[in-house]
Parts: structure tokens; C-alpha cells; sequence
């Protein structure tokens, strides 16, 4: 029982289409990822501004709880904005609400640099306030870029195209770093002052304040440039044709961008109807698919524990590892400068190669082992990194940057990426983006976890809380190692024979209380 326009998805030719889609997606991940690492190059900046106390003898620094919202409200935003994105991209389409979350990321990028006021709590509400916003627009492109994604590929090439789009979040943490560095630089070299130890006041440029406005804003761009594109795509054929009942129109559409000849079959439409008429809360949903939404949502968690955490205190990280000078011996744009090519260099030699290495090998060792790796070498390097810290940080800086770099290579070539590309394969199309969604926002709990959590460990620099903190997400990541063992294995197969939506027998699904015929038995699950 398949659809000559689903079969035609499945088996089309890698083309000009496909290529398009990606970077559409892409980009969106690319903003994605911009929007929500930019601030961590510029929150030590902004405790400078806006909170020096001249009687500590210290640069100003953003207070625990100022900080923790300053950097996790964008992640409860996006939390959820997936959840309602994930739920609308079902009931209306995925096309139909992709170009909202755009417009809101455009407009509240811009907004969180403007972040009106002169005061320390005007400036930080309204900061907090946009990228609220922004964090909700963010959380839509998640469900929405890996389902259109999914949807559009071939079952050859599916996991390498969806792991590209996802790829492109480690594109932006470099911008980000990027964008942030050359901006320094500029702003350094116009605009000079001398070292906090030397003049604790003056080492504070006010210029400063319009730096790390511009680093927010620039955000907006890329979301911008892609809008006309976005609006131009197709709705996908398997939400026309197995959602919407129309086949007819989703044979018109994919016959174009696939340049072929497709039948319709309307008349097909009613036998997968049957084969999929329950609701996301019942019974024969957890039945069939609840163990691998348990899977999805809880490596998802336990992956964003650790990678958010690599991310959002790396700042705090870095003076241990050498990469940037102590607060007291730079000024304030200089910080924000070496916090930036710290980020930098550790995205382009971590970051970057880990996402694009998943992209050339997830066909060929599948999802399932690619994420059973990088949980395992997450929770190797950390662990390493927590024990021998000291040893790390005070007679080996080379070793320390080696393993911490590993921690984001590996969480790329890894968890990271997996666990973004199985939530879009696994589910029907009915309910595919929510239940991309609902493991997306709980991969963003385990963010907030971080953001409001692990990041009391390590604000201070204390030797002694960092590594409980690195053994703590040590032990985090080989929760997520066994927890992968909940998902199961989809290369190679069509999205329909892998969610069991078409009526077939699925070694991956199991298929209790048909409404087309009777019970069958299912064969065993496997790994």
C-alpha cells in the first residue's frame, strides 16, 4: 500500500532540489545557533557595563541570577516555541508556520540589541524579554527544518541531508565567535584602554555598550536573507497526500520539483487513513511508538545537560585552559575579543568537523552506532578532564584544550546530531512534528538544567566545583549511552515502513489492533 508520489520521494535522485532545501533549512539552523551562542562572547562585557562595584576590586560581573536568566531565558523560549511550532506545523502545515518563525527571529534579534533603557534592570528586561521571543522563533525552525527535511529526501540519502541542515548549527557557533572577534577587534583598535589591574574604571570602554548590540543584531540577517526562499518551497508531498488527503496536489507539486510524472491514487489515501486513525495520547500510539519517544526525549535531555553546558560556561572555561588572559589583565572589549577567538577556534577544530563528519559517515554506520560512540567518548573526555583538572590546568594547558575539544567533536560526530536526525524518521507524518517537538523541548530542559543549574559550578572558576561539574556530566552522558539503546536503527528504510503508517508490518513497529484487519503479531524489535 504506498503512494507512486512517496515511492517517488524515496527512490528521486539526489538533484538541484534537494540541494536547495538544505540550504533553506540550513540556514535557519545557521541564525539558530548564532542567536543563541552569540551571547555568551558578550555576557562578561555586559556585567562590565552595567554592574561594576568599585569596592570589590574586580571587574563588574553579571549576578548568579542575572546571568542564568541573561543566557537560559532564549532556551525556555525555544523550549516552547517547539512545542507549539511542532503542534501547528501538524495541524496546518509544515510550509504555512515555517515563515513565522522567521519573522520572529528577523524582528526580535533586532529588538534584543536595541534592549531599551540606560539602566542595569531596563536593559537586562528588555534583553531578556526579546530573546524570549527569540528563542521562540528558534524553537519553531527545530520541528519544522528536520520534518520538511525529512520528508522531501530520498530513504538513500535521508540521514545525511537531515544531518546536514543540523550541520549548520555548527556553522553559526563559528560566526558567532566570528562576528564577535572581528567586531572586538575593530572596536579595540579605535577605541583603547588600559588593563582592569592598571584603571579598574576607564579599562571599561562605553563603547563597549553599542559592540555587544551589533553582535546581537547581526542575527537578523541571515534569517532575513532566506525568507523569500522559504515562502517559495512546496508543502512537502507526504503532508499534502497522507495529512490533508490530497493527492492529487501532491502529486503536482513533488512532480515539479522532481521533473517526472506521478498518478495521484487518490483512492489510496482511505487505506492509510485506516492503517493511522489514532490520536498522539492514546494507548496504540505508546503502544507503537511510545519506547522510541521515551528513546528520542531522554538522549535528547541528557545530551543537551552536557552540550549546553560545553557551550554556555566555556567562557568560564577558558582562562583555566590558557586560551584567554585573566579578567584583571584586559580591558573590557579586549575580553570579549579572546573570549571570541577562544569559541572560535574551539568551534572550527571541535564543532565544525564533528557535525560534517556525521553528515559523510551516518549512512554508512548508521544513526544508532554514530550516537552510542559519541555519548561513550562524551563521557570518556569528561571524565578525564574532572579527575585530572588541576594536573589539566596548572602543567598541561595543550591536553586540557586536546580533551575539551574531543568533548565537542565527539558530541557532533554524535549525540548532537543523531538525536535531532531520529525524532524526524521515527513517528508518522501525522504526528511527526510534535513528536520532534516534545523530544526537541526536552532536549531544551536538559539546556535549562545547565542554564540554571551547572552554571552555579562553574561562574566562580573554582577548581574544585568545575570538576564535580565535568564528573557530573560524565556520568550524564553514559545515562544517554544507555538510553540510546531505546531507539532503534532507520537508514535505508522509507519513512512510512519505518513509522508502520503504511499498513505493512514493521520490524521497527509494532502494529497491535489494526483498523484495517485483524490483529496481527509483530515480529521483534530490533536494534
Amino acid at each position: 500500500m504506498a503512494l507512486e508520489v512517496l515511492e517517488a520521494l524515496d527512490s528521486a535522485r539526489t538533484q538541484w532540489y534537494h540541494v536547495t532545501a538544505i540550504v533553506i533549512a540550513g540556514m535557519g539552523f545557521f541564525t539558530d545557533a548564532y542567536d543563541l551562542f552569540c551571547i555568551s562572547t558578550v555576557s562578561k562585557l555586559l556585567g562590565r557595563l552595567y554592574y561594576f562595584d568599585p569596592t570589590t576590586g574586580k571587574p563588574g560581573k553579571l549576578p548568579t541570577p542575572v546571568n542564568n536568566v541573561v543566557l537560559g531565558v532564549a532556551l525556555v523560549g525555544t523550549l516552547t516555541g517547539q512545542l507549539v511550532f511542532g503542534w501547528l506545523g501538524d495541524k496546518l502545515g509544515r510550509k504555512k508556520v515555517y515563515g513565522i518563525t522567521l519573522i520572529l527571529m528577523v524582528v526580535c534579534a533586532i529588538c534584543s540589541g536595541l534592549s531599551f533603557g540606560s539602566s542595569a534592570k531596563s536593559v537586562m528586561g528588555t534583553l531578556c524579554f526579546f530573546r524570549f521571543w527569540l528563542g521562540f522563533g528558534i524553537g519553531g525552525d527545530y520541528p519544522l527544518s528536520a520534518t520538511i527535511m525529512s520528508e522531501y529526501a530520498n530513504k538513500r540519502t535521508r540521514g545525511a541531508f537531515i544531518a546536514a541542515v543540523f550541520a549548520m548549527q555548527g556553522v553559526g557557533i563559528i560566526f558567532a565567535g566570528l562576528i564577535s572577534m572581528l567586531f572586538s577587534a575593530l572596536f579595540r583598535s579605535n577605541y583603547k584602554a588600559l588593563k582592569f589591574s592598571l584603571d579598574p574604571v576607564l579599562s571599561t570602554q562605553p563603547e563597549g555598550d553599542l559592540l555587544w548590540r551589533i553582535v546581537l543584531m547581526i542575527g537578523a540577517v541571515p534569517a532575513a536573507l532566506t525568507f523569500y526562499w522559504r515562502m517559495k518551497m512546496p508543502e512537502t508531498g507526504r503532508y499534502t497526500a497522507i495529512v490533508e488527503g490530497n493527492a492529487k496536489q501532491a502529486a503536482a507539486d513533488m512532480a515539479r520539483v522532481l521533473d517526472i510524472e506521478i498518478q495521484a491514487e487518490q483512492d489510496k489515501l482511505a487505506d492509510f487513513k485506516a492503517a493511522n486513525n489514532y490520536p498522539i495520547l492514546s494507548s496504540e500510539f505508546f503502544q507503537r511508538h511510545g519506547r522510541h519517544l521515551i528513546g528520542t526525549m531522554s538522549s535528547w535531555f541528557l545530551l543537551d545537560i552536557a552540550f549546553y553546558s560545553q557551550n554556555l560556561t566555556q567562557k568560564d572555561i577558558f582562562p583555566a585552559m590558557g586560551l584567554i588572559d585573566k579578567d584583571v589583565d584586559m580591558n573590557a572589549i579586549e575580553e570579549v575579543f579572546q573570549t571570541s577567538r577562544a569559541m572560535f577556534v574551539i568551534a572550527l577544530f571541535g564543532t565544525f568537523p564533528g557535525c560534517w563528519f556525521t553528515v559523510f559517515f551516518i549512512e554508512k554506520l548508521g544513526r544508532f552506532k554514530i550516537q552510542l560512540i559519541g555519548f561513550f567518548m562524551m563521557s570518556f573526555f569528561m571524565f578525564i578532564i574532572g579527575v585530572k583538572y588541576d594536573y589539566l590546568k596548572d602543567e598541561n594547558k595543550n591536553l586540557f584544550g586536546l580533551l575539551y575539544g574531543l568533548t565537542f567533536f565527539f558530541a557532533n560526530f554524535g549525540p548532537n546530531s543523531t538525536t535531532f536526525v531520529l525524532p524526524a524518521e521515527l513517528f508518522p507524518t501525522r504526528v511527526r512534528a510534535t513528536c520532534h517537538a516534545l523530544s526537541a523541548a526536552a532536549g531544551k530542559a536538559g539546556a535549562m538544567v545547565d542554564a540554571f543549574g551547572i552554571q552555579y559550578l562553574t561562574l566562580d572558576g573554582k577548581s574544585k566545583k568545575i570538576k564535580r561539574a565535568m564528573i557530573l556530566l560524565a556520568f550524564t552522558n553514559l545515562i544517554g549511552f544507555f538510553c540510546t539503546f531505546l531507539v532503534t536503527e532507520t537508514k535505508g528504510r522509507s519513512l512510512e515502513e519505518i513509522s508502520g503508517e503504511d499498513g505493512r508490518e514493521s520490524e521497527l513497529t509494532p502494529t497491535p489492533n489494526r483498523v484495517s484487519g485483524p490483529r496481527q503479531e509483530s515480529r521483534t524489535e530490533t536494534v
